[in-house]
Parts: structure tokens; C-alpha cells; sequence
């Protein structure tokens, strides 16, 4: 049976997978990865099924010592990576041997850094699923110092490549793509343009559930009154009463009361659960 024992768990390291979608109905949210597309490529680089359950470690800070030979991989957000005080790779297969122990320093560029360990980590599942839902509280609790969790076998093959090239860092300000609606008509033509036409801040107020943004001015409203609470997606750009969006992440809440001016595509959510607090975007309308 192999093992992790966790010396550090850092600031907000939690299990996540590919989410649990279909409770909608029961006031539970999706949850999972929120770049999971980093998500899926330290899964492939150890030989894992898809529903294998990786560590997501925000800002980095990890440290660990296997119990039992394994591999794993480190992927997302640019951390140094060192086995033994050797440094590694990201992006690359690590293969480790009993008692070998791997830590990741702090992230330099983008903010969400996954570990996939060869057969996923195997905490109970609940609802089909082992992600921690930090707004809800659902799935396992966030990882401690101290703790020590399972490894499944959740894997086929190791790949053939050992060794895929890291995404380039996100330009600043980064592009996101958004589609407008569905309550854009809550809003005033002036203000439905500036979302577009001006570039917005991320601030400190950030993490799983949301980034709250920043920009030149408020949004305004060309309506009065309450909308009733509707559901929530994500990607969706909610504007609160001070006018500031704010941009949902993975553990969103699945209804909202105020109105969504528009929604980020769905390929372009990864790049945004990576932003740190301080970086720059720019929305750019699709037809």
C-alpha cells in the first residue's frame, strides 16, 4: 500500500477531481479542479484514470514523503520542485522511491499548483466525487499537516512521454473570452461596453469560490429593484452593488440574487483560476 504523509500541507491545499456535477437540484455545487486543465495533465503524466484525485495546492508551500515506491507530477502554477532537496521538473514524470521526500517552494508565476500521485489519491468519495467543496463543506477536508492519505489505483499505463512542455505564463493583462448575458439588459449600454473596453484588476478577495475584480468605475444598472435568485455557472461575471464583478470559480454557489453581466467560456476558466491578486485582464465579447 502506498501512502503520502504530509510534513507541510501549505496554505489551502485540498482533493479535488474532475468535480461533482448533477446536484444542482440539491443546492450542490460542481466543486472540482479549477484549472483542470493542469488538473488532467499531471493525471496523464502518472498513467491516471480521468476520475483520479489530485492535490491542488494554492500558492505552493507543499511538502511530503511517500510511504511505498510510486510516480507522480506537478503541474499549473510555476513552483521549484525538489525531491530529496534535489531539484525536478514540473510537467514530467517524477518516479520516487520509499521514504523519498518531495517539496514544492512557492509559486512565482500563477497561483494553483496540482500534484497527481500514480493512482490518485483515494479519500472516500462523496456524491460521486472526492473534491473539497470549500463553500459548502462537502468532500473531504482541506489537508493538514500530519495527515496521511491513501493512494489508490486508479491508472493504466505510464505514458510513453515522460515529459510534456509547460504552458507559457499568462500574459498581463490576460484575455478572456466572454460571452454577454444573460442579465447584460440589467445593465446600462455605457456600462455593458466599459466591461469590455477597460482592463480589470484581480484583488486580494479571491480564492475557490470566486475572484472579485476591480476596475476604472462601477458597472451601473439601468433597472431598479430585485431579480430573483436564478442559477449560477461557471465562469459567470456576477456584479454585486458596488458595481465590481465578480468571477465565479469551482465552488460558486449554485444560485445568485444579483445579475450576471456576462459569462466567461468555458476553455478560458483555467486561465482564470490562475490569476493572482494584482494581475490584469481584459474581456473580449464573442458574438
Amino acid at each position: 500500500m502506498v501512502w503520502l504523509e504530509i510534513v507541510r500541507a501549505g496554505a489551502r491545499t485540498t482533493v479535488q477531481d474532475r468535480g461533482r456535477s448533477g446536484h444542482a437540484a440539491l443546492g450542490v455545487g460542481g466543486s472540482g479542479a479549477a484549472d483542470v486543465v493542469s488538473h488532467d495533465a499531471a493525471n496523464r503524466l502518472v498513467g491516471n484514470t480521468p476520475d483520479a484525485a489530485t492535490l491542488e495546492v494554492t500558492l505552493g508551500g507543499l511538502r511530503f514523503r511517500v510511504h511505498g515506491p510510486t510516480a507522480v507530477a506537478v503541474t499549473g502554477a510555476s513552483v521549484p520542485v525538489t525531491v530529496d532537496g534535489t531539484p525536478r521538473p514540473r510537467y514530467s514524470t517524477l518516479h520516487l522511491s520509499d521514504g523519498d521526500e518531495v517539496t514544492l517552494g512557492m509559486s512565482d508565476t500563477g497561483l494553483r499548483t496540482y500534484l497527481a500521485v500514480r493512482g490518485g489519491i483515494d479519500v472516500p468519495a462523496v456524491l460521486g466525487s472526492r473534491a473539497t467543496d470549500t463553500l459548502s463543506g462537502i468532500g473531504p477536508d482541506p489537508v493538514r499537516d500530519g495527515d496521511r492519505l491513501p493512494v489508490g489505483t486508479r491508472h493504466d499505463d505510464l505514458p510513453a512521454e515522460d515529459l510534456i512542455p509547460p504552458p507559457a505564463p499568462a500574459a498581463d493583462p490576460v484575455e478572456l473570452r466572454i460571452r454577454m448575458g444573460p442579465r447584460d439588459d440589467w445593465f446600462t449600454p455605457a456600462s455593458r461596453a466599459a466591461l469590455a473596453e477597460h482592463t480589470w484588476t484581480v484583488t486580494a478577495d479571491t480564492d475557490r469560490v470566486g475572484a472579485r475584480l476591480h476596475g476604472p468605475g462601477p458597472l451601473h444598472r439601468a433597472r431598479r429593484g430585485e431579480l430573483p435568485s436564478e442559477g449560477m455557472s461557471t465562469g459567470a461575471l456576477q456584479v454585486p452593488p458596488d458595481g465590481m464583478p465578480v468571477l465565479f470559480l469551482a465552488d460558486h454557489p449554485v444560485t445568485g440574487g444579483y445579475p450576471v453581466i456576462a459569462t466567461v467560456v468555458s476553455d478560458d476558466v483555467p486561465v482564470a483560476a490562475q490569476l493572482r491578486p494584482g494581475h490584469r485582464v481584459r474581456f473580449r465579447r464573442l458574438l
